[in-house]
């Protein structure tokens, strides 16, 4: 991996740094006894010694000592300039010290989401999900679809998402999903395999352009498949059908155009209403939001509950109502603000 170069590299020049500052003080510090020297003086001496503009003035013993400085001298400054001119011709030095602080950054995410591919779709993914706060990085090996990524501030991999070393890169082994929209489905049932064996545990969305790759997908390891066309498909004959719904669904999912939202809550063990029923649980009256379904922990759904349907631990409620009451029932229910995901972009 390239990270692990870049290390390597960070580690030989620090060493190459510490042993020349060491020559120094040798320097200094011999000149000072054996010449009787003030440290400045000394300090001049030693570095006349080390760019080979040797002293001439100097006792026996202070010639033996600049002999022996100026071989040892010699070959570490040697080796120094060859290190820096190597760092400057292999690439921008300060593209590289970015590089380490985002893969150290990296290091420390966990509960983020991998978006494989920053084209149309992935483009909107990414801005949905970080303008809803949540930690994500995107990955993908065109130079212009990450230059998008910096100028919106968000954690980007100029790499092949297909590579295994570049999605453990971007911490796929503590990530809570991934999303692979690539423009390839071959590369999608590929990236999707390679992500679940990597983790077994974490959601996988994943696109599907061509009939019949969904299945492969699923098998592959994927939770969720959409098919763009498909959707699109049935999202054109909603509009025809039944414009006014789809155009509210829309705003309400969207969160743009009204204060509305329709969000999913999972209740928590310690959940001030858990165990009570909709109506002992005040949400409609002290939140004035609307619970449209339950989904229980085994899976099975409710909808259009009534007031006397119980609320356990572990279901989760589809709630639609204004976005600051919906703020206020999460805040109860997690103690936390309603922010999904760290908001530490680069």
């Amino acid at each position: 991996m390239k990270s692990s170069s870049f290390q390597h590299k960070g580690r030989y020049g620090k060493i190459l740094l510490l042993a020349l500052a060491f020559l120094f003080l040798v320097g200094m510090g011999g000149y000072m006894m054996l010449e009787d020297m003030a440290p400045l003086q000394a300090l001049y001496l030693t570095i006349g010694t080390l760019t080979t503009v040797a002293p001439f003035n100097l006792s026996e013993g202070g010639r033996l000592f600049t002999i022996i400085l100026i071989v040892f001298g010699f070959s570490l400054i040697t080796a120094t300039a060859t290190y820096l001119g190597h760092i400057i011709l292999e690439g921008n030095v300060i593209e590289q010290h970015r590089r380490r602080k985002l893969h150290k950054t990296l290091q420390s995410f966990s509960n983020h989401y991998i978006i494989c591919g920053y084209g149309q779709m992935g483009h909107i993914i990414a801005e949905e999900l970080f303008h809803k706060g949540l930690s994500i990085v995107v990955i993908d090996k065109d130079e212009e679809a990450i230059q998008r990524c910096k100028e919106l501030g968000i954690f980007n991999l100029e790499k092949d998402a297909m590579e295994e070393d570049y999605l453990l890169e971007a911490g796929i082994e503590r990530a809570k999903g991934l999303i692979s929209v690539v423009n390839r489905d071959a590369d999608n049932v590929f990236i999707v395999l390679t992500a679940r064996a990597l983790n077994p545990d974490m959601q996988i969305f994943a696109r599907a352009s061509s009939k019949g790759v969904e299945k492969k997908l699923f098998r592959a390891g994927a939770n969720h498949v959409v098919s763009p066309y498909a959707s699109a498909a049935i999202r054109i004959t909603q509009n025809v059908l039944r414009p006014t719904i789809t155009d509210f669904l829309e705003l309400a999912l969207s969160g743009k155009g009204i204060d509305l939202e329709l969000e999913e809550l999972q209740i928590p063990e310690d959940a001030p209403f858990a165990g009570a029923t909709l109506m002992d649980s005040n949400i409609r009256n002290d939140y004035d939001l609307i619970i449209v379904a339950i989904k229980r922990a085994d899976g099975t759904r409710v909808y259009n509950p009534s007031s006397l349907e119980p609320v356990h631990p572990g279901d989760t409620i589809i709630a639609i109502g204004p976005q600051t009451n919906m703020d206020r029932l999460y805040k109860s229910l997690y103690s936390k603000n309603r922010n999904m995901g760290n908001s530490d972009n680069a």
